[in-house]
């Protein structure tokens, strides 16, 4: 299959912590994230080194998309639009930008079906 699919960062802590559900939907797919998805990561409070270390080995299987011109003024729009946070924005822009569709536990990207081409919303 080897599709690729944008993962929100709830999805990536779903991975981390090993959930076999999500480990099989995203079985053969290619794994995009947003730069804004490994600051998140990265950022977490009271991470212990371990910890870390997985975090850091789960980026690296995954493709980051960087912030660009395009991405940026497609998150304004979206958050302008549908009243999304700053990060849920930039993920959903990203998402739109590369075409891709987008994975997350986040049920308020729902309302974004219509803007973006696939949504899928995980309920673990």
């Amino acid at each position: 299959m080897n599709d690729l699919i944008l993962l929100d960062t709830n999805i990536l802590i779903y991975l981390l912590k090993g959930d076999e559900k999500i480990i099989s939907i995203l079985e053969e797919r290619v794994p995009v994230i947003s730069v804004i998805t490994e600051i998140e990561l990265l950022s977490f409070p009271n991470t212990k080194p371990s910890e870390l270390s997985s975090i850091k080995k789960l980026i690296a299987d995954c493709q980051v998309v960087s912030l660009n011109k395009s991405v940026k003024k497609e998150a304004i729009e979206l958050r302008k639009q549908f009243k999304l946070k700053t990060v849920d924005s930039i993920v959903a822009a990203t998402a739109k930008f590369l075409n891709l569709p987008l994975i997350t536990a986040d049920k308020s990207f729902a309302k974004l079906d219509k803007a973006l081409s696939q949504i899928l919303i995980y309920k673990p």
